[in-house]
């Protein structure tokens, strides 16, 4: 499906024309907008100067976006409409004549598609309308705050102490929002009976249970014959949608289905099968009275909450076929089952606290898509290692996985080394060179530190991916390219694009898909699995028997606050190696923690300015490396900041790199 290019050319086409609702109380810039979009070919469905007035066209017209102005007639403003919209699932793109801080950060909290300041140019809202769709046509957020919101709702449920058929009941009416039928049919595959039970949706809000016996008798079909036609009927191994000619097809294979789908008016059907205590597969089939009604993003929220179903059923199914073997079976299972991050083969990625299982499960999620990623969190705490995850785990593996560090890129040398050049292109330019992304063609491009990227080049970046195309400086033609983008930063973004240093239309186009990757402090559970992976990784390096941490010493570790995140722990611990003769490391010298944070101690201290600690800080840090600035183990790559970064802040800070 086509949207509007940032510029105008390929707007959407008849057929498939996209539906938008302007919410503006100014009628010159609503009439503009409406303008903008009815000549890029969208529709516009009306134009509303209030929440009431926009919340009775959303009951008679579903756009597909929403222009929505924050400032408003009446009572409630953009941002009340803005949480109504997003519980109803429609994006939406701010328009606002103010974006400082304080709206942004009001703004963000709605988790908009987008973000324009008035006065707009053409170019400005087509732009952010196709980046709008872009996020609303692959982005996982969605999904991914749907798959949220169930699990919840499935544990309340799990939790509320009732029996199977209620529990079915509750589950029904939660499910129904995001995954609508007419009919739900569950229980576990059998080879001797039809034991199954049915839920049939009766209105909006009422639901009936249809056992057997009542199916038998809506079909007029003996129970025993029931039996006979489950017997012959086909199972499936795996979930798959059946519609138009695929369903006729599985009525001869699947003649129990047939049963239902005529008695129940069914012109589609999903099957959803979960294995439980490896013996049997429990199904979920979802009946729809409308053609086509499920799709693969249905396959993939119901994939996400495979884990909350297969406690739901384990939980409260009171079925022989369960009762009967989980004595024997469920503790093997719990036992002999793998942290989620063998499952998911994260090489380096040490950890199995909660965070972290949600990092692993993000990865997992997105992996497989060429969903653009952006992956936040603190200096050390790995970011790098997310991304190279996500490129093994992805169809892309076997392809390049190009690393760019956007803070250490010189600016008079950036479009080159991005974007290549032919040869002559300018001074010195000997020879034709091949660009970063031109590598990277069919891969991955991790752009690190992209918070650190030129105003100037962030320009060159956006276009590169709007079009998918580069070209090479002094080229004469444009060049088609297939990278998947994974962009990491330690910064805010939002408070960068506030600042007017990072462009918005570029922070919505990275933000399709962020991991927040959480700092070593928040996740302190993972610091002895870090330890001794860190302790058995350097001690072999030494051809030396690892040593253990006495207790002391996992305490200290433990009650330290990390500013440095892992790649800090790892120097500790290696440094820790260094200074122990024997089996057991007894002690973990951490002087630095007592001036950067003093409250960990019952020793007095000054109050220092920011600027103050940091002096310190890296003061400590170049004595530790003998005044080692750039290279292996020099304080740059401890800071994890760019040597000639480091540079510049020895000279402001007026640090004396005396090493005493």
């Amino acid at each position: 499906m086509k949207t509007a290019s940032a510029y105008g050319e390929n707007a959407p086409e008849s057929k498939s024309k996209k539906r938008i609702l302007i919410v503006e109380d100014q009628f010159i810039e609503a009439h503009d907008l409406q303008l903008i979009l009815e000549k890029a070919n969208y529709e516009v469905t009306g134009i509303a100067r209030s929440v009431d007035q926009a919340l009775e066209q959303l009951e008679t017209e579903k756009p597909d976006l929403v222009f929505l102005d924050i400032m408003l007639r009446g009572e409630g403003n953009g941002i009340d409409l803005a949480y109504i919209l997003r519980e109803k699932h429609i994006a939406f793109i701010f328009v606002s004549a103010n974006s400082s801080k304080r709206i942004l950060d009001q703004a963000k909290t709605t988790e908009p598609y987008g973000f324009i300041v008035k006065p707009f140019r053409e170019q400005d809202v087509l732009t952010t309308l196709e980046i709008a769709f872009y996020r609303q046509q692959y982005s996982l957020e969605s999904q991914l705050r749907q798959q949220q919101l169930l699990q919840n709702e499935i544990t309340e449920i799990i939790n509320a102490g009732v029996k199977w058929e209620e529990a079915l009941l509750l589950f029904a009416k939660k499910i129904q929002t995001f995954i609508p039928f007419d009919y739900l049919e569950v229980g576990f595959s059998n080879t001797t009976h039809y034991d199954n039970l049915g839920i049939m949706r009766k209105n909006r809000d009422d639901y009936q249970i249809i056992s057997t016996d009542k199916l038998s008798k809506i079909a007029d079909v003996s129970k025993r014959e029931l039996d006979e036609i489950y017997k012959k009927s086909e199972i499936d191994f795996i979930p798959i949608i059946y519609s138009e000619e695929n369903l006729i097809n599985n009525f001869q294979t699947a003649p129990i289905k047939s049963i239902i789908a005529h008695n129940f008016g069914i012109k589609s059907y999903l099957v959803f099968p979960i294995a439980i205590a490896s013996i049997q597969r429990f199904y979920f089939t979802f009946y729809s009275r409308n053609f086509n009604m499920y799709s693969d993003e249905s396959l993939k929220l119901l994939s996400g909450l495979e884990h909350s179903l297969v406690q739901f059923i384990t939980r409260l199914y009171s079925g022989e076929i369960l009762k009967s073997s989980e004595t024997n079976t469920m503790p093997a299972i719990t036992k002999n089952a793998k942290p989620e991050k063998a499952v998911l083969n994260c090489e380096g990625i040490i950890g199995n606290s909660t965070h972290m299982m949600t990092v692993f499960n993000y990865i997992r999620k997105v992996a497989p898509s060429d969903t653009s990623v952006l992956v936040l969190g603190e200096s050390g705490t790995g970011k790098e290692k997310i991304a190279q995850n996500i490129h093994a785990l992805s169809p892309r593996k076997e392809q390049p996985l190009v690393i760019i560090n956007c803070g250490a890129i010189p600016e008079n040398l950036a479009e080159s080394l991005l974007f290549g050049h032919e040869k002559g292109a300018f001074t010195g330019a000997l020879d034709k060179r091949i660009g970063k992304f031109e590598l990277a063609d069919g891969g991955t491009i991790f752009l690190d530190e992209i918070g650190e990227m030129p105003m100037e080049l962030q320009v060159k970046l956006l276009r590169v991916l709007q079009e998918r195309e580069i070209e090479r400086i002094g080229g004469r033609s444009p060049i088609k390219i297939d990278v998947r983008i994974i962009a990491a930063t330690n910064k805010n973004l939002e408070e960068e694009v506030a600042a007017g240093r990072f462009r918005m239309d570029l922070y919505y186009r990275l933000h399709v898909f962020p991991i927040i990757v959480p700092p070593l402090r928040k996740r302190k559970e993972d610091i002895p699995l870090l330890a001794e992976h860190f302790m058995n990784l350097y001690s072999e390096k030494m051809s030396r028997k690892a040593p253990v941490l006495s207790e002391n010493a996992l305490q200290t570790i433990l009650d330290y606050h990390w500013p440095g995140n892992i790649r800090e722990l790892e120097h500790v611990i290696q440094r820790a190696l260094l200074l122990t003769d024997g089996n057991t490391i007894k002690n973990i010298e951490l002087s630095m923690s007592a001036r950067i944070h003093p409250e960990q101690t019952g020793e007095s201290f000054s109050i220092k300015t920011i600027l103050e600690n940091e002096r310190d800080y890296i003061l400590y840090i170049l004595k530790k490396c003998n005044g080692k600035i750039s290279g292996a183990g020099g304080a740059a790559e401890i800071l994890d900041i760019h040597p000639s970064t480091l540079n510049s802040k020895i000279k402001k800070l007026e640090i004396k790199r005396e090493i005493n």
